[in-house]
């Protein structure tokens, strides 16, 4: 039987969601990445220009911290609230928060207002990818992780389109691209109908009721018992089977995160440089390249969860890793010709995105459900508390190196650190998820 039959329609559902769900951060993530030197012309007098570099940088780093601290209570909650009803907050918060962006009067409100956003995105990841990993069969489950994570680059796909035909219309364009950033509210109420929890943890949820009881009234307690009263985060810490996986985990996400956010939010800025040096419009060719850029980031996310099934989690994420490392350069500084950087903006971003995905695919596999939402969260989201430099680190070198080639190049290197730690993180394809 095909992998997609052994699917039933609440699985499917649980997968349209969480899509959903990361589609819309993708959005909401891209949209500021395409329109913040815009805004910022608007909210920095003429002599601060040369420094727009500089307060992009800030603007995505300020963000990057606001995410760090959401996501990781985000996992939290979710460990104790459910995975459905706090993705459904997550929604409804950063859709209110983001057309409040639009109303944005200065660079300050507009930061404040991002970390703001930051707080409400990075609660979503974790809730959706605790939900796929708990419903999906084992056989198919990297798959269905791929699937769900891909939506983060149709999300920038959307954004990249949106924006080629918003931003000929002014210098306030970019409000209206915060502004549809409200319409992700109404889809919670489908979620609110048609998803239910995941019977892992309602069962899990049960057991921790009975064990808080148990304890409150005094009454000895099993070792099991004694775990589920536990502060899941503590146990992120403290539990000697896991501590160790989650320090090589963060390594690898660090790599990652780093790399990404330290890199490929330079293209549109890169794109558009390259398209005015030859008397281009450069804002079009910015949206351009970003289009050509999730494709090939789309396509990276959904095709790890298949190879990840087929040649296991360990392999296809050092794969990706490598050729991550070998591409920075052979995009930001090998050619300049358009055309040739168009294909590589797709190639780079298969690699570079896609490795992202090895997180959902990977992680829920390894922790038990009591602590899995939180623990998968803290490894996504704790290292952007080093990764939100990423972005102001790699303004810097730009204004300092008077380019974006050596800078990307010099903060590449970071994935030889997901290279290096990838190998002594257990493989677990085909494998059940852990329960106690």
């Amino acid at each position: 039987m095909p992998w997609y039959r052994t699917i039933n329609r609440q699985q499917w559902r649980a997968l349209l969601a969480t899509n959903l769900g990361w589609l819309f951060d993708g959005y909401e993530t891209y949209a500021l990445i395409l329109t913040v030197a815009v805004a910022l012309h608007q909210f920095l007098v003429p002599a601060q220009y040369a420094q727009i570099p500089f307060y992009a940088g800030a603007t995505i780093a300020i963000t990057l911290l606001g995410w760090a601290c959401g996501g990781i209570a985000g996992g939290v909650l979710s460990d104790y609230f459910g995975r459905k009803r706090v993705m459904i907050g997550a929604i409804l918060a950063y859709a209110a928060l983001t057309g409040l962006t639009a109303l944005s009067w200065s660079w300050i409100s507009f930061a404040i207002l991002r970390f703001c956003v930051g707080l409400a995105l990075g609660s979503e990841w974790g809730t959706g990818t605790a939900m796929m990993a708990e419903m999906w069969p084992d056989s198919a489950r990297g798959k269905g992780a791929g699937l769900m994570q891909c939506g983060l680059g149709i999300g920038f796909f959307v954004a990249s389109a949106t924006w080629f035909f918003i931003s000929p219309s002014g210098p306030s364009a970019w409000r209206w691209m915060f502004l549809l950033g409200i319409l992700p509210a109404f889809a919670t109420l489908w979620i609110r109908r048609s998803i239910a929890e995941p019977a892992k943890w309602t069962t899990l949820d049960r057991e921790r009721s009975a064990a808080v009881a148990a304890k409150a009234s005094g009454a000895p307690v099993d070792a099991h018992s004694e775990q589920l009263t536990t502060f899941t985060l503590a146990q992120v810490f403290t539990d000697p089977k896991y501590a160790r996986l989650t320090f090589i985990a963060l390594l690898m996400s660090l790599s990652t995160t780093l790399g990404w956010w330290g890199i490929s939010t330079w293209v549109p800025p890169y794109v558009g440089s390259l398209a005015a040096a030859q008397g281009l419009l450069a804002a079009q060719w910015a949206a351009v390249g970003v289009i050509a850029y999730n494709i090939g980031g789309v396509t990276g996310y959904a095709l790890f969860g298949f190879l990840a099934d087929a040649w296991g989690r360990r392999r296809v994420t050092i794969i990706y890793f490598v050729l991550s490392l070998i591409l920075t350069p052979a995009l930001f500084l090998w050619t300049h010709s358009l055309p040739l950087v168009l294909v590589l903006c797709a190639v780079n971003a298969f690699f570079t995105n896609g490795q992202y995905t090895w997180m959902p695919v990977w992680l829920p596999e390894v922790y038990p459900t009591r602590m899995r939402a939180t623990a998968i969260s803290f490894v996504f989201n704790a290292p952007r508390f080093i990764a939100f430099l990423g972005p102001l680190f790699a303004g810097v070198l730009i204004v300092r190196l008077g380019g974006y080639g050596i800078a990307a190049t010099v903060v590449g290197t970071i994935y030889l650190l997901g290279i290096v730690a990838a190998p002594f993180f257990p493989e677990t394809r085909g494998q059940p998820l852990p329960e106690n």
